[in-house]
């Protein structure tokens, strides 16, 4: 008697595609055995459960004493140069020796997010909930499309809540998660796109750009570099940068006049795209004014509010973000001050319509049919560019909401924000700092200066030198950025348990690396980082 083999086309009609059949190609499989050969990726619950938990248990640890260790660690030459010269292998290692050399290579020499005092870039700790989420997702290893499944329920309730956060309507806005900020911006832009060109009297899906008028956009000075990079790849061009007051939020009069004169070129404005924070100083635009005059002339406005939009929480913020709740989408990102796992962002868009107008395409080998078992009613695919989605975001965004609770979120965002003012008291206390710029957030500008005062252009150089020392130092990690011509060092500490122990720790940083700068500049030599 023959072996038997499954049957793998998916064409059978009498039962499951796997059930096996008699006397069908017994040959191949005596030549081949697949059905005996172990798979390459295979592992025992056993042997999965013991890697697993020695996994977490050595994470934990490396968790347990990271507050303790430096916050960056510079990758060794020749940890480097094994990974640049590592050669595919040509046979398989066991999963110990893989997870091993993790450990080695990997571990020791990450970016610093989750520690307490890595305060530059807006890059936040993780909780220890969204990272065992990224696991719980990966382990039902769902895509996020679309269709009749718990995942998808999951994504709209995520959505449903960060829509609520800014005030959006529940029944009529839409969204999606994605996996950073600039996605976020990008996508809401792209939708913008698609009804200023509809405003306009044509379907930019169907004709394009060419041949009708100049789709203008307007941003504030100090936007993100991602809405600029959105625009000129979304064939808009450069994007018009409005100058922006004192205060570093975006002036309305230089946005009207703008406006005014592109129409008067024979250009199309069609969108402006506000901050809810801005990257440098956490600078919010008028966003109520800025509601109205879109209102007014029939523009869209975008709220780039990836890294302050959470600031909404605060009710002592209230009247900051006064208009937000009218904007026309609004950018998010809960793996910034959420807490949540690298990546996962949100577009969240005022007419949902528009999303599905925007990308939505079923090509026949996607077609199924509507609302009925598999397929569900909602799809994510068509809401985005992507087919195959991580829903590993929504359950790491899920869960931190579910543990915080509204209550809880408050708490954290008031907490970062007490503590940027703490700092900011801190500095004006110090004969040996200066605060260049601060907003209503948790960005704060800043630098060293000697009690015997250099010139502007030396003072910068003394900070940028600070800085350098500082990133490969371990004790603090800031990052730099320019306020009015001039140098600043920049903090926005975002860790979940960050207190004013670690602000001091900064701060001390920060005064310790100026003061070897100083006393080696005046023996003539360079110091080196401690």
């Amino acid at each position: 008697m023959g072996l038997t083999i499954p049957v793998i086309d998916g064409e059978d009609q009498g039962g499951l595609a796997c059930a096996q059949q008699p006397n069908a190609g017994a040959q191949a499989a005596t030549s081949t055995d697949y059905g005996r050969a172990p798979s390459p990726f295979a592992m025992d619950g056993k042997d999965f459960r013991l890697l697993g938990n020695r996994l977490v248990e050595t994470l934990a640890a490396y968790l347990d004493k990271l507050p303790q260790e430096p916050v960056y660690r510079p990758l060794p030459a020749e940890v480097r140069q094994e990974l640049e010269e590592m050669e595919l292998p040509a046979e398989g290692e066991s999963p110990e020796e893989v997870i091993d050399s993790f450990l080695r290579l990997v571990l020791p020499y990450g970016r610093g997010q989750n520690h307490p005092c890595f305060a530059a870039f807006v890059d936040p700790a993780a909780s220890k909930l969204s990272m065992l989420a990224a696991f719980a997702a990966a382990v039902t290893n769902t895509s996020g499309a679309g269709g009749n499944y718990a995942a998808i329920y999951v994504e709209r309730a995520v959505i449903r809540w960060l829509a609520e956060i800014v005030g959006f309507p529940p029944g009529s806005s839409d969204g999606v998660l994605l996996g950073g900020g600039s996605d976020a911006n990008r996508h809401c832009l792209e939708v913008a796109r698609y009804a200023g060109a509809r405003a306009g009297g044509w379907d930019v899906r169907e004709e394009g750009l060419s041949g009708h008028p100049k789709l203008t956009m307007y941003m504030s000075a100090e936007g993100h570099s991602c809405l600029e990079k959105a625009a000129f790849t979304l064939g808009l061009g450069a994007p018009r940068k409005v100058a922006v007051g004192a205060d570093f939020r975006m002036s309305l009069a230089r946005l009207r006049a703008a406006v005014a004169a592109d129409r008067a070129a024979g250009c199309l404005p069609v969108l402006v795209a506000a901050n809810a924070g801005s990257v440098k100083t956490g600078a919010i635009d008028p966003l109520d004014d800025l509601a109205d005059f879109c209102r007014k002339e029939d523009l869209w406005l975008h709220v780039d509010g990836a890294y302050g939009g959470f600031g909404v929480l605060d009710p002592r913020l209230a009247h900051w973000y006064s208009g937000l709740d009218r904007a026309d989408s609004v950018a998010l990102d809960p793996h910034k001050w959420l807490a949540v796992a690298i990546g996962c962002s949100c577009a969240i868009v005022r007419q949902g319509a528009l999303l599905q107008d925007t990308y939505k395409l079923v090509p026949s080998y996607l077609s199924l049919p509507p609302g009925q078992g598999f397929a569900g009613g909602t799809w994510y695919s068509h809401r985005s560019a992507e087919q195959t989605r991580d829903s590993g975001r929504a359950l790491k965004t899920f869960w931190n909401i579910q543990q915080a609770g509204k209550t809880g979120l408050v708490d954290h965002v008031q907490r970062h924000v007490d503590l940027a003012r703490h700092l900011e008291k801190v500095i004006e206390a110090s004969p040996e700092l200066e605060l260049l710029a601060t907003g209503p957030l948790t960005a704060v500008c800043f630098r060293y200066v000697p009690a015997v005062r250099a010139d502007e252009a030396s003072l910068d150089l003394l900070n940028q030198a600070i800085m350098a020392d500082l990133q490969v130092g371990g004790q603090a990690f800031l990052a730099g950025t320019d306020i009015r011509g001039r140098f600043a060092l920049r903090s926005c500490a975002l860790h979940y348990a960050l207190d004013e122990g670690h602000v001091q720790t900064i701060v001390d940083a920060v005064t310790g690396a100026g003061r070897r700068r100083v006393l080696a500049e005046a023996a003539g030599s360079r110091p080196g980082p401690r």
